[in-house]
């Protein structure tokens, strides 16, 4: 480690995936979750693929999927509503990019900045994210 650079503080670090609720900082968003990476993957989606956290718009903070949610937050998920669907909303874990719904869902399951690969099985499921 370079002598002059400090060492990061315990809350900066990345959680480690082992269990149990974390966060972890991706280019200072935060990301709750269970055993959350610095890419944004959990204990429940963790391939190389599993590279997003959404946005929940009952709470305002970001997650890497719907049973982190209902794990950590005291309160139930509501979807992203269409009418906020060109907010930022949805975080690349890859690159640290937030997109708007609309980008994501037209992205073609890989990120418009970075073009790191996203699940494709994530459109599966979308109804639990946003108002589709």
């Amino acid at each position: 480690m370079d002598e002059d650079a400090a060492a990061p503080a315990a809350d900066e670090l990345p959680a480690t995936r082992e269990g149990g609720d974390s966060t972890s900082a991706v280019d200072g968003v935060t990301v709750f979750g269970v055993a959350v990476d610095e890419a944004t993957r959990c204990a429940h989606y963790d391939t190389d693929r599993d590279v997003v956290a959404i946005r929940f718009a009952c709470c305002e903070q970001f997650y890497p999927c719907h049973a982190c949610h209902d794990a950590v937050a005291d309160h139930d998920a509501t979807c992203w509503p269409r009418e906020r669907f060109d907010e930022p909303a949805v975080l690349c874990g890859a690159c640290a990019s937030v997109l708007s719904v609309t980008t994501y869902l037209d992205a073609d399951h890989a990120c418009p900045e970075c073009g790191h690969a996203f699940n494709p099985g994530c459109a599966a499921h979308a109804d639990r994210y946003f108002d589709v």
